[in-house]
């Protein structure tokens, strides 16, 4: 199994084609290829690169960073916080999300937690680590993928003007000695109900991005 065949969106197959033949990312692949044949791995191969063909580089505006997918079967496909289209119920942390939307740009909380219309107009939904055995949270950190997406924010640093970079809680923030003054970067605790009402609350980051947006005659995002 070549797992980046799941990421169809040429114009990322192109920016990142010098990564696939490191030789940490083939080790992915055979770690990936041996967990997928005889463990239960979320999401779906197909999917695995979904924040990455829902979004293509170059409309790429804002960058929201999450850790690694949901282990419940049936949430993750591809996009970080976001759930599949499916589900009834809200995670914690996406309700949380959708609570600071309201409070911040009056806008209702919407029928699903599908997040891919986020995606389609330049938000890349980012997990830091892509993929996850159901069940066990963490479970595929220090596998590789840490090094494939720091090499995405890399790239986006580099070859992009006045990106906006979401990072809500510790892990996401260690990414910010990456990302250069030419961005707009804004922190705050994670969303988590354990967390959420130290700042997270409060933060008015959907409006802050919208703002910044418009300053550089970029189109916002419709929540």
């Amino acid at each position: 199994m070549e797992i980046e065949r799941s990421l169809t969106e040429s114009s990322w197959r192109k920016a990142l084609a010098n990564e696939w033949d490191k030789p940490y990312f083939k080790q992915l692949n055979e770690f990936l290829e041996d967990a997928y044949s005889s463990k239960e791995i979320l999401p779906k191969k197909e999917h695995v690169f979904e924040a990455f063909n829902q979004c293509p580089f170059e409309n790429v505006k804002v960058v929201i960073l999450g850790q690694d997918p949901y282990p419940t079967p049936g949430h993750a496909h591809g996009l970080c916080f976001s759930v599949d289209v499916s589900l009834q119920k809200f995670t914690k942390s996406l309700n949380n999300i959708f609570k600071e939307i309201k409070s911040d740009l009056d806008i209702p909380v919407p029928p699903n937690g599908n997040l891919t219309r986020w995606a389609q107009q330049g938000v890349l939904l980012l997990n830091t680590v892509l993929t996850v055995e159901a069940g066990k949270t963490d479970s595929h950190v220090g596998i590789g993928w840490e090094i494939f997406t720091d090499s995405v924010i890399s790239l986006l640093n580099e070859q992009k003007e006045n990106l906006v970079f979401i990072l809500w809680g510790n892990k996401a923030q260690q990414k910010r000695k990456m990302i250069s003054s030419k961005h707009c970067i804004l922190t705050s605790p994670h969303p988590s109900p354990l967390s959420a009402h130290r700042g997270f609350f409060g933060c008015k980051h959907f409006s802050k991005t919208n703002f910044h947006l418009d300053q550089h005659q970029l189109t916002p995002i419709n929540w």
